[in-house]
């Protein structure tokens, strides 16, 4: 698991501290076997749709790129491809993710990473507060939605529908 700095700080706070954005941490019990958001979010008792993943993509024109979808969800490949300006896009290798984004697995936030365009899962803007990875396993933000899309310079869009299984 990738710890925090000495400072108590990961690339993520210290990007939104230089901004002046606020947010606030809710900490969550890490399961190596599920690194999922439905997991971090049953855990800390939060409703599924406040709960955002961010997955990390690779797109045939413009190459890196995030999505950040809510829990129970599932990216929607094709109108990520459309809507970023690509005809595929693909999931980044896992074993190269650290290299990409300076995080690990389960521990990937939208914030801190290099200039990949972020695109936001649309139904976020009807939430005035979500969360999203902070950049450590078993540590999320709980911050404005708006804050998040100006620290990201995000683009909401329709990238996700809802899994057959969940709750």
């Amino acid at each position: 698991m990738m710890k925090m700095k000495k400072d108590g700080k990961t690339k993520a706070t210290k990007r939104l501290d230089e901004l002046g954005i606020a947010y606030e941490f809710i900490r969550y019990d890490v399961n190596s076997g599920n690194l999922s958001a439905e997991h971090a979010a049953d855990d800390m008792g939060m409703p599924y749709e406040i709960i955002y993943k961010t997955l990390v993509l690779r797109g045939d024109k413009t190459g890196m790129l995030e999505a950040c979808i809510p829990a129970g969800f599932e990216l929607d490949i094709e109108s990520l491809a459309s809507l970023s300006g690509n005809e595929k896009v693909s999931m980044v290798n896992p074993n190269e993710l650290f290299l990409l984004t300076g995080y690990v697995m389960g521990g990937c936030s939208p914030i801190g990473v290099k200039p990949y365009k972020v695109y936001i899962y649309e139904d976020a803007a009807n939430h005035e507060k979500i969360a999203v990875n902070a950049g450590e396993r078993g540590l999320m933000f709980h911050m404005s939605t708006q804050d998040l899309a100006k620290a990201t310079k995000a683009i909401f869009g329709n990238i996700a529908k809802k899994k057959q299984n969940a709750v």
